[in-house]
């Protein structure tokens, strides 16, 4: 059977709401998806024929945002050397890792657990790409994989927003710096 293809404003329709709810987590532990209907300037039968449950929505939410985290380390390394391209995309992984607190805080445990871990395998991916670049330019330590950064890259998970905020990019430097080789 073909593929269905999803109409355009359908589509824009999908990003959307994708957008404003990533928005909202920002702001709010308590996402209402009236709330992000009517942000959207779109009606309620609209959002829930593309996300019947919060759940459903949140778990688009963070889907989206680990696929362009992963596609971004390939992108990053085609216009930078390996270091800063990793120093790109621990920005990046700042970003998400804010989005990660509000689905999480907004989802049940339990879910929220599965639905973290069942991307942990691609996000280990892209910091292989990532490694394995700065390997080949001796610019990344050779004693490092990607289930050290995954440890590593743990403690945004375990801060607040009011934490991250002022803490998340020194941190993450540190962290680049531990990766380097030394001279």
């Amino acid at each position: 059977m073909p593929e269905r293809r999803i109409r355009a404003d359908a589509a824009e329709n999908r990003t959307r709401i994708l957008a404003i709810a990533r928005e909202q987590l920002d702001s709010t532990q308590d996402l209402r998806l009236n709330a992000v209907a009517k942000a959207a300037g779109l009606g309620q039968g609209t959002l829930y024929r593309h996300f019947p449950t919060r759940e459903a929505l949140l778990v688009e939410v963070y889907r989206a945002d680990v696929a362009e985290l992963v596609e971004a380390a390939g992108s990053l390394l085609a216009e930078h050397d390996a270091v800063t391209a990793m120093r790109h995309w621990l920005d990046r992984v700042a970003d998400y890792a804010r989005v990660k607190r509000g689905v999480l805080a907004v989802l049940e445990p339990v879910s929220g657990t599965k639905l973290a871990t069942s991307h942990t395998p691609r996000i280990g991916e892209a910091i292989a790409l990532l490694l394995e670049a700065g390997r080949k330019d001796g610019t990344i330590r050779d004693d490092v994989d990607e289930a050290d950064v995954l440890v590593l890259l743990g403690f945004l998970s375990r801060m607040t927003n009011a934490e991250a905020a002022p803490r998340a990019s020194h941190l993450l430097g540190v962290l680049l710096d531990g990766l380097r080789t030394r001279d």
